[in-house]
């Protein structure tokens, strides 16, 4: 592999794919002008581009690299292959994409399978799709970007990086559902996701807060989906999010925590079928359940009404409940990581889980906060409060190379 190659990462979602373009240095010089290998070898961002999925046909947004640009593709979601193929031509007008030499797919669920990243080959993407009742909004998506991309470029290497195996290092203990054995053995046990996310922000808080994050964090992932992980020493030890992604906090459409009883109520007392019951937990509620108004946090930060109140308040109220509980597990709090787009972009929602854990010690810096600075906690905290912002492809692509190297 020489310098200056490139990568793709694919972070599917459920509206919307993030592609990162990335430009691969596996050379340094020496003082004497000869290039001296070096590894591991770097990825350096040079793209970054939204295609909102919502649209029908979906727009691409250039949203970092050598110009801005929007451009509605002629292709339909439906036909996966041509919109692809539409995306990579439009890129290789700015990109050196005949430079790419590896794609990197998020994926969320690993289950007990994978635990590190992967290359994919027929077999793992077997036994990927063999995981995708798991999580069956996200899993399937990926798949299909995976067999694009194949059908595209079947000579180009493809990688998977996974959600769940950043918390593979959980004790058993953590990770085990009170249900009989014999489920457990079967794999229905609590996984956690955001992994990617998670192991950025302890990477970043390792360069930034050495001191900090070798000792108990709690790192809340704040967005459209949104979960917390307890991190000792930078290794995940237990998280709000456990067998699905529906589970843990409040998120914008999806409920958080459930009492497993309302479900048998809805199916068995209220004869709703199964695919009823699916799409209102994964589509109706969370913060759009309870507000009736919407799934976005600013546009009910903005209404006032007391149904929008009412759902922020729900959620700042489960977020602190948690990280509470996850301190217990680390045994402690040193700090509170915020990120994710409400995380990073939304003093309010800081501002407000801050509130209700004054009495662990944790003091908002005011200011600090409404610029949202990366420090915000006061110096007489006791608990440090840090805004990070999360790079997913950034860990997609490392992960990538890492797979390559080893292929090589």
């Amino acid at each position: 592999m020489t310098s200056k190659e490139m990568a793709i990462t694919f972070n599917a979602g459920s509206s919307t794919l993030k592609l990162g373009l990335f430009e691969i240095d596996r050379s340094a010089r020496n003082t004497d002008g000869r290039a001296e290998f070096v590894s591991p070898p770097s990825a350096t961002r040079v793209g970054r581009v939204l295609i909102d999925l919502h649209d029908e046909p979906p727009t691409l947004h250039l949203v970092e690299g050598p110009l801005a640009l929007t451009r509605q593709m002629k292709s339909k979601v439906e036909a996966l292959n041509d919109l692809i193929d539409e995306v990579f031509e439009t890129l290789s007008a700015h990109f050196r994409l005949q430079a790419v030499n590896v794609i990197g797919h998020r994926v969320v669920h690993g289950g007990g399978v994978f635990t590190a990243p992967t290359l994919l080959d027929d077999q793992r993407i077997e036994a990927i799709t063999a995981l995708a009742p798991l999580a069956p909004l996200h899993q399937n998506q990926a798949l299909r970007f995976v067999h694009a991309v194949r059908h595209l470029r079947p000579s180009l290497l493809q990688t998977a990086s996974f959600d769940t195996a950043f918390h593979a290092s959980q004790d058993d203990l953590v990770r085990r559902l009170a249900i009989p054995r014999a489920l457990h053995d079967q794999g229905i046990k609590r996984y956690g996701f955001h992994g990617l996310s998670y192991k950025f922000i302890a990477a970043e808080l390792r360069r930034r807060a050495p001191e900090v994050a070798a000792g108990m964090v709690v790192a809340a992932h704040l967005g459209s989906g949104a979960s917390l992980c307890a991190l000792e020493n930078g290794v995940s030890r237990d998280c709000s999010m456990g067998f699905s992604t529906l589970d843990g906090v409040p998120m914008a459409t999806r409920p958080g925590w459930l009492d497993p009883g309302v479900v048998l109520h809805l199916i068995g007392e209220r004869r709703q079928s199964l695919k009823d019951v699916e799409d209102m937990l994964y589509h109706q509620s969370g913060l759009l359940g309870v507000s009736a108004i919407s799934a976005d946090t600013r546009e009910l930060l903005s209404d006032g009404g007391p149904e929008a109140r009412q759902a922020i308040d729900l959620f700042v109220l489960r977020i602190a409940g948690e990280i509470g509980r996850l301190s217990m597990t680390l045994g402690g709090l040193d700090a509170v990581v915020f990120t994710g787009g409400i995380g990073e972009h939304q003093p309010q929602i800081r501002a407000a889980v801050a509130k209700r854990l004054n009495w662990m010690g944790l003091l908002i810096d005011e200011p600090a906060n409404a610029a949202n600075a990366r420090l915000i906690s006061r110096p007489e905290s006791r608990v440090a409060a840090f805004v990070i912002p999360t790079d997913e492809e950034q860990v997609i692509a490392e992960e990538a190379l890492s797979v390559l190297i080893e292929e090589i």
